[in-house]
């Protein structure tokens, strides 16, 4: 679960976040592009970075936690080093993608938003990848998987699995 993955930030992407808060501090605004800014520098937006973040910008931790999670592009789990979307748009979801989702969360043991333990894998869902021709639909980092049944799904991540010398 992403609750358990300790927070791992150095002290060189610290340094550059104090850079690109004082860069932006005295801008109107400076909270949003500070924020994307965070998350380039850590991959995502742990309580860490945002206290971080509003102790540098002068404003409240609530703040920037509205801001965060208002805005879907932020995230505030950390993402796997692979990133696994299924696509629920209205092609996948009538093909059976719901039941596709469903495997992988079982399969990796978390769900979708997590990212499991050792880092390997998150999971995401999204509303359309623009291969509705072979829905239902999935992808891997930037690898599109097709036509996918629930049984598919253990082979596929297997293949993953194996190359990380993993054992799920």
């Amino acid at each position: 679960m992403a609750d358990n993955i300790p927070f791992k930030g150095t002290q060189e992407q610290e340094q550059q976040l104090l850079e690109v808060i004082a860069k932006n501090k005295e801008l109107p605004g400076a909270l949003l592009p500070v924020l994307h800014e965070a998350q380039e520098i850590y991959g995502y937006l742990p309580i860490e970075v945002q206290q971080m973040v509003a102790d540098g910008l002068g404003i409240s931790l609530s703040e920037v936690y509205g801001v965060a999670t208002f805005y879907s592009r932020f995230s505030l789990t950390p993402k796997g080093k692979h990133k696994i979307s299924v696509c629920l748009g209205t092609a996948c979801y009538v093909k059976g993608a719901d039941k596709v989702l469903a495997e992988v969360e079982k399969k990796l043991g978390i769900k979708s938003g997590e990212c499991t333990a050792d880092g390997l894998f998150s999971i995401d869902s999204c509303r359309c990848v623009g291969a509705c021709g072979l829905a239902p639909v999935m992808m891997v980092d930037e690898e599109v998987y097709g036509k996918l049944t629930p049984d598919l799904v253990g082979k596929i991540l297997d293949k993953y699995i194996k190359e990380e010398g993993g054992n799920k």
